[in-house]
């Protein structure tokens, strides 16, 4: 394995290295640890592909990194033969710094192999890439973002043929094939004018806004509605104003107004400290606009356009972020009930969510006899089922989602989809201001009748080598030593879906029949759990709770003392 030194002298070394990159290598050259971090280890593949900070190293975002992982995807499809070199591949990207570039570089490697390339003319959603893989056929696709990471963020996510994040099995040969090349400098590259280089764009939207059409349940009541439905939308500089506002004027929203200092692709995210939805800050520009607007509704997306946030007005008129469980139930309360009311719910109906999203939709589910399936995290296991059950014909799929603002309502997209979202809970929010009901008023509705549950997740970040090795120091010391309770609750269930075994705590063990993955989960006693699981793409570890009951109060005091013991786990490491 080469040292930190010789793979740095062979990029310092290289002639044909760009300017920015040439600079990059004269700032790590005068600090020793950024050195080290940016070439110490390669970029991993996690759950949704590879993320991180842009610059020079085998560590970093580049277009060396981005040649490299395509060479990966190349060798995975040449292996696959003609027909499907010949499918090809669908490239589109975010408004992160050097996403064209990226998207460019990926069609580049591709050609060099003689695999078609097909490229989105300006960034797109990440909803649309995966469409888009399904409605042209392609083998693969790849997605240039950093979903809602920070500015100096960016990333790559390869899908597979049924427009779902590649699965496990593919996913791994990639990392073989990338893993074999020896230096990413000399990889060969194709003309950008190439002609298995294809420009695509416009008619690829059309149809996909044809099938949004799908997402409405109740189209006479957003015709009576939606008109006077007061909406405020953000896109937090990303991509989804392009094909958002017309997905909400298509479905018959014409009361909604969009930040203007968040409209338009800004590679800075200059208004906020970070562009993700869950973080009540993002809303800060959206808030002020809603309360001008008298807005019964606030929606933000994430970068990529792959997560939804919401904002509600309260009855003294201030606006409460809800959280991706909180909307998540609302969908599926409204979705089922929707149905049920226009008598189409199927009797072989199924929702989906991971195995750290909340217990609330499930007791929605049970209330309707739908039944929940949990998935581990990462929306591709969301898209395997989808798949198992279209073949199967055995389970009619009525939503997906994750805690994390990810959500999926109609399967022409194999991934969480935040234009779907964004078109659906307003339609939500026309249901009950036909009411006289706002959103707020519907969430504490489902609380009075379903207990009152409340998640938290908490993120730890440790960041550079020193950070990743502490990461797997938790992991590996909770594992040997066990956890005996949380928050005065006793531990009835041990759950480590690494070994694929729960052990009781009198010691009975069963099989878990979803597939590997480094996570630990702790159900307690009173009925609340705890899970454990470093992230995928970031430098973080992620502590998962949920916890429910009678009362709010009772509720958050369980949260808070939970929260103490993995304060005090944490400070151990």
């Amino acid at each position: 394995m080469k040292t930190v030194e010789t793979l740095f002298e062979t990029w310092n070394d290289c002639q044909t290295l760009p300017e920015n990159l040439q600079a990059d290598m004269r700032a790590l050259a005068k600090d020793a640890d950024k050195k080290y971090d940016a070439f110490y280890q390669p970029l991993e593949f996690g759950t949704a592909g590879m993320r991180g900070i842009l610059g020079a190293g085998i560590n970093r975002m580049n277009i060396y990194t981005v040649r490299q992982a395509t060479e990966g995807l190349s060798q995975l499809i040449l292996e696959k033969g003609e027909a499907a070199k010949e499918r090809g591949v669908v490239i589109a990207y975010d408004s992160r710094h050097q996403s064209p570039e990226f998207a460019l570089e990926t069609a580049r490697v591709l050609a060099h192999h003689g695999i078609k390339a097909y490229v989105f003319e300006s960034l797109r959603p990440t909803p649309t890439l995966s469409f888009a893989v399904r409605e042209l056929n392609c083998v693969a696709g790849v997605m240039i973002t950093a979903s809602h990471n920070p500015a100096a963020y960016n990333g790559y996510k390869i899908y597979g043929e049924d427009g779902g994040q590649m699965p496990p099995q593919d996913a791994d040969a990639v990392t073989r094939f990338v893993r074999a090349v020896e230096n990413p400098l000399e990889l060969g590259v194709a003309d950008e004018q190439h002609e298995l280089i294809e420009i695509v764009g416009e008619k690829l939207d059309a149809r996909y806004l044809e099938e949004m059409s799908r997402v409405t349940i109740n189209h006479e009541l957003v015709a009576s509605v939606g008109k006077d439905l007061k909406l405020v939308y953000t896109p937090l500089h990303g991509t989804g104003k392009m094909l958002g506002e017309r997905a909400l004027k298509q479905a018959g929203f014409d009361s909604f107004v969009i930040v203007p200092e968040q409209a338009e692709g800004d590679p800075d995210f200059s208004t906020v400290k970070s562009p993700n939805p869950e973080e009540y800050s993002a809303f800060e520009y959206a808030i002020r606009l809603g309360k001008e607007e008298e807005a019964d509704l606030l929606l933000a997306t994430d970068p990529d356009a792959d997560r939804l946030g919401a904002a509600v007005r309260m009855p003294d008129g201030e606006y409460t972020i809800l959280t991706g469980n909180q909307i998540a139930a609302i969908m599926l309360h409204y979705i089922l009930t929707a149905h049920r009311d226009a008598q189409t719910l199927p009797q072989n109906g199924v929702a989906l969510k991971s195995i750290v999203s909340s217990e609330m939709a499930t007791a929605i589910a049970k209330d309707f006899d739908i039944e929940m399936v949990d998935v581990l995290t990462g929306f591709k296991f969301i898209a395997e089922k989808i798949k198992e059950y279209e073949a199967t014909g055995e389970k009619t799929f009525l939503f997906g989602f994750e805690e994390s603002y990810g959500y999926l309502i109609q399967d022409f997209a194999r991934d969480k989809d935040a234009i779907q979202a964004l078109v659906l809970l307003a339609e939500i929010a026309a249901y009950y201001k036909a009411e006289n009901k706002t959103m707020y008023d519907a969430l504490q509705e489902l609380f009075e009748t379903y207990g009152y549950f409340i998640e938290e997740t908490i993120s730890v970040t440790m960041d550079g080598a020193e950070g990743s090795e502490k990461i797997k120091a938790l992991m590996r010391d909770t594992r040997a030593e066990g956890i005996q309770s949380f928050g005065g609750k006793k531990v009835v269930v041990t759950q480590d879906f690494q070994t694929q075994k729960a052990t009781t705590n009198e010691g009975q063990v069963s099989d878990i029949t979803l597939p590997q993955a480094n996570v630990l989960k702790y159900l307690l006693e009173d009925g609340s759990w705890v899970a454990i699981r470093p992230s995928g793409t970031e430098p973080k570890i992620k502590f998962y709770i949920g916890v429910q009951g009678e009362e709010r109060d009772v509720a958050q005091a369980k949260l808070d003392d939970i929260k103490a013991d993995i304060q005090r786990l944490v400070e151990k490491h």
